[in-house]
């Protein structure tokens, strides 16, 4: 695996494999690597003649409190060991500065990728001006690398559907690739800040997972309106003592919009702290009338 931080370096890799006839696949991350993370680039391996970039980048321009970017895990090495092992390509870890110039992505007045009122709700109402970070970052990403694919967990599903909705606008001449969420044995969505979770901890995140299921449950028993899903989710998650929810909503798979009736697909959000880390769930909602 050839790793590289400077955007020259990169674009060379790149143009070397294109002219091998390669296809340009491209895992975005921001380090701290596990399963979920190493299940796209094994995605991104499977597509034919597949010449596979990762990266890895802490972006400061989708953190609101600096705090929360500087507690964000890091460790490069240990990234860098996993992907190798993965037999990934390219691995592409660019500082702030290569990435923005002076002022590391935090310097007034900087050219920025607003993705408009989808950016403002849920996750983008909780931390204001997130979702123009992960806009614009992956805006530069695949301006920089010029992907042909690009994978995507669901986990983070606002942001996929922003990813896909930037490229669509833009004229992006990037696939996106959505993959599904992975779990750790009792449910609990793997994620990079999981961690930061303290020992007692770990068990009340299960909280997240306890309300997508009441959700599941209940639709699966017959009820479709999202008042009372919503309702459910939101007795499940705050039953745990150390879990303080910000919100558990009913909404359209594409537009994110509120739903009234599960009479079709939906997807269940579910965001909230334990202790001092911030986690987020989702997951689909079939009404049994539209299961196979």
């Amino acid at each position: 695996m050839e790793k590289v931080v400077s955007k020259e370096e990169a674009r060379q890799a790149i143009a070397d494999a294109v002219r091998e006839g390669r296809t340009i696949a491209f895992v975005p991350t921001m380090g701290a690597l596990h399963e979920g993370h190493l299940s796209l680039v094994r995605a991104a391996k499977r597509k034919r003649a597949a010449y596979v970039v990762a990266s890895v980048f802490v972006n400061p321009s989708q953190f609101g409190e600096s705090t929360d970017f500087e507690s964000y895990p890091r460790d490069l090495a240990r990234d860098a060991s996993l992907l190798a092992a993965e037999d990934v390509d390219l691995l592409f870890a660019p500082t702030a500065e290569v990435m923005y110039g002076p002022g590391g992505g935090r310097a007034p007045g900087a050219a920025t990728v607003d993705p408009g009122p989808l950016g403002d709700i849920w996750e983008g109402r909780s931390r204001p001006g997130h979702f123009v970070g992960v806009a614009t970052v992956v805006a530069k990403l695949f301006g920089i690398l010029r992907p042909q694919l690009a994978f995507f967990g669901e986990k983070d599903y606002q942001q996929l559907r922003i990813v896909e909705k930037v490229v669509r606008d833009l004229d992006i001449a990037t696939t996106i690739v959505a993959c599904p969420v992975v779990r750790d044995r009792d449910g609990l969505a793997l994620s990079s800040r999981n961690a930061l979770l303290g020992p007692g901890d770990r068990t009340d995140a299960l909280a997240l997972y306890a309300a997508l299921q009441a959700a599941e449950a209940a639709l699966a028993q017959g009820e479709a309106s999202a008042d009372a899903l919503e309702a459910l989710m939101a007795a499940e998650f705050t039953a745990r003592p150390g879990a303080e929810l910000d919100y558990a909503v009913v909404v359209d798979p594409l537009t994110l919009a509120p739903m009234s009736v599960v009479d079709r697909p939906a997807r269940a959000l579910v965001a909230g702290r334990v202790g001092s880390v911030r986690l987020i769930d989702n997951a689909p909602l079939v009404s049994p009338k539209d299961r196979p």
